[in-house]
C-alpha cells in the first residue's frame, strides 16, 4: 500500500485538482435496486449495495462524474430508447435531490464552476448506439437533454458500427455509422470509443474532427482483451487529441482476470447464457464465482496501465473512468469511488509529478470537452 505521506500528497492533489471519471453506472443500479426511490436507496448517506455514495464520492476527490444512461442493448431498439430517456431522468432526479452537494453540468465550464461552488458537477454519457435507435434525431434531443458523451456500441453491434465483443459484421461502420460520428462533432458530443472493435475504433478516428474518448478502457498490450485499446489506437489518439480514460474492471486489468473471464463466458455458454448479454451474465457469475472464484486484480496493475497509455499517447492523453457500480467486483484497495487517492499516492510513489497527476485526474478529459464544444462552435 502507498505510504502515508504519498496518500496525504494524493488527497491535497485532489482537493486541488477535483477528479473528473469517465463513466459511472450508478444510475442502473438505483434503477434495479430501487426504481430510482432515494427514499429507498439515500445516496446521501453511505449505501451498503453499491460502489457510490456521496460520502465516499467526497472522500474520493471526485470533482465531476459522468454517470452512464446506460441500458442493455439486448433491448429493443424503441425500449432501449425509452429506457435511456428514463436514465436521464433519474440523474436529473437525482441532482436536484441533492442540489447541495451536486451540480448540473454540460461544458466544461460548468465543472470549473461546479468545483469553485464545492459541488461535484454531474455530467451524463449514452452508453451504446442502441439508445438513439438509428436516429440522428434521437441523438439530437439526447444532447438536448445533456447528454454528452455516446458511446457506439455496447456488448452487441449495433446496424451501423461493430462491437469489441461482437462477431464483425460492417468492418468497423457504415456510412451511417460515420454520419453519426459527423452529427456528434456537428452538435457538440464526444465520440467515446469504448467498447467497440478496434475497425470501428480506427474508422472513427478517420471520420472526426474533434477530439475523441474512450471513457472506461485500459491498455491491451497490457491486457489482451478485445475490450482495450491496441497501441496503434493509442498512437492515433495522441494525434487526435483525445484520452483515454483506464478502468479499474478487473478482466480488462488483470490478464489472469482476462482469462477467467473468457472461462466463465464459455460455461456461461453451456447453459444457454450469452456473455454480451450483460444482464444475464452478471446474475450467471453470481452463482458462478461460488465454485470458481475470479482472480483479483491489484492497484499496480492498473497503474501499468496508466503508465503505458502516458508511454505511448502522452501524459496529456491519459484520464480515469472506474467504471463503478458496473461490475461486480474491482481491484483490492479500489473497491469504491472513495479510493482514488490510494491510486493517486501509487503514481506519485511511481514518480508521477503533480502536474501528471493533475492532467490525468482533471485537465486532460476538461481540454477534450472544450476542443470538443470548440469544434462544434466552428461548424
Amino acid at each position: 500500500m502507498p505510504a502515508a505521506s504519498s496518500l496525504d500528497r494524493a488527497r491535497a492533489l485532489l482537493d486541488e485538482h477535483p477528479l473528473v471519471d469517465g463513466h459511472n453506472d450508478l444510475m442502473w443500479e438505483l434503477r434495479e435496486q430501487a426504481g430510482y426511490d432515494f427514499d429507498r436507496i439515500d445516496v446521501s448517506h453511505p449505501v451498503a449495495t453499491t460502489n457510490t455514495d456521496l460520502p465516499r464520492l467526497r472522500a474520493g476527490g471526485v470533482g465531476a462524474q459522468f454517470w452512464s444512461v446506460f441500458v442493455p442493448s439486448t433491448l429493443p431498439g424503441p425500449e432501449a430508447v425509452v429506457a435511456t430517456l428514463e436514465q436521464v431522468d433519474g440523474v436529473r432526479r437525482m441532482t436536484r435531490r441533492y442540489a447541495a452537494a451536486l451540480a448540473p453540468a454540460r461544458t466544461s465550464a460548468d465543472v470549473v464552476a461546479a468545483a469553485r461552488a464545492g459541488r461535484i458537477a454531474c455530467l451524463m454519457g449514452a452508453e451504446g448506439g442502441h439508445s438513439i435507435g438509428e436516429s440522428l434525431a434521437v441523438l439530437r434531443m439526447l444532447h438536448a437533454l445533456g447528454v454528452r458523451y455516446l458511446t457506439l456500441t455496447h456488448n452487441d453491434n449495433v446496424p451501423w458500427a461493430d462491437s469489441a465483443t461482437d462477431v464483425p459484421t460492417v468492418g468497423g461502420l457504415t456510412e451511417f455509422g460515420r454520419g453519426v460520428v459527423r452529427e456528434m462533432n456537428r452538435i457538440g458530443m464526444i465520440v467515446d470509443l469504448s467498447h467497440v472493435a478496434a475497425t470501428t475504433m480506427r474508422a472513427a478516428l478517420e471520420t472526426t474532427r474533434a477530439p475523441v474518448m474512450f471513457s472506461h478502457s485500459s491498455a491491451r498490450a497490457v491486457c489482451d482483451s478485445p475490450r482495450n485499446v491496441p497501441d496503434d489506437v493509442l498512437s492515433a489518439l495522441a494525434a487526435n487529441g483525445g484520452v483515454c480514460m483506464v478502468t479499474f474492471v478487473p478482466e480488462f486489468v488483470s490478464p489472469v482476470t482476462a482469462e477467467w473471464r473468457v472461462e466463465a463466458a464459455a460455461a456461461a455458454a453451456r447453459v444457454g447464457v450469452d456473455a454480451k448479454d450483460w444482464v444475464a451474465f452478471q446474475r450467471f457469475v453470481r452463482t458462478h464465482v461460488l465454485d470458481h472464484p475470479k482472480p483479483d486484480a491489484t492497484i499496480d496493475q492498473v497503474v501499468a496501465h496508466l503508465e503505458h497509455v502516458r508511454d505511448v499517447a502522452g501524459v496529456d492523453h491519459v484520464g480515469i473512468g472506474g467504471d463503478y457500480d458496473g461490475t461486480d467486483t474491482f481491484p483490492v484497495g479500489l473497491e469504491d469511488v472513495g479510493g482514488y487517492p490510494r491510486l493517486v499516492a501509487a503514481l506519485l510513489d511511481h514518480g508521477w509529478s503533480d502536474s501528471d497527476v493533475a492532467k490525468l485526474a482533471r485537465d486532460n478529459i476538461l481540454r477534450v470537452m472544450r476542443d470538443v464544444e470548440d469544434a462544434a462552435q466552428a461548424g
